[in-house]
């Protein structure tokens, strides 16, 4: 009796539309799924600021519709791909120095629509 449930699903399983699912039954995760849907909907400004910072210059990425723990990855792997310190809160991530061409070259690769001033 229980390899007629089994069988059943091996039917409905051959019956599906190819979903380029890898052939070793892992699953795409759906973080980086949910990333490029959210990445997708949001588009960043990426600009230079000095204002506040003794006159040091600072990259400022905002638009992030995100929550907080999207924003601190996104900054962190910035952050570590430019090899710059910085930060993330409110939704804004702060770059030190000036990093525009480069964040927003990255940012693109990662799937963001970006928008630099």
């Amino acid at each position: 009796m229980s390899s007629d449930w089994k069988d059943a699903l091996a039917a409905l399983k051959g019956n599906m539309p190819n979903d380029n699912t890898p052939d070793n039954g892992t699953v795409p995760s759906t973080e980086s799924t949910h990333r490029q849907e959210t990445s997708q909907q949001m588009p960043l400004t990426v600009l230079l600021d000095r204002k506040g910072r003794k006159g040091k210059t600072a990259t400022i990425i905002e638009g992030f519709k995100a929550d907080d723990t999207t924003v601190a990855e996104t900054a962190r792997i910035l952050k570590q791909k430019i090899g710059t310190g910085g930060s993330s809160r409110g939704g804004e991530i702060l770059l030190q120095g000036d990093w525009r061409e480069r964040a927003a070259t990255l940012l693109r690769d990662m799937g963001y629509k970006v928008r630099t001033i």
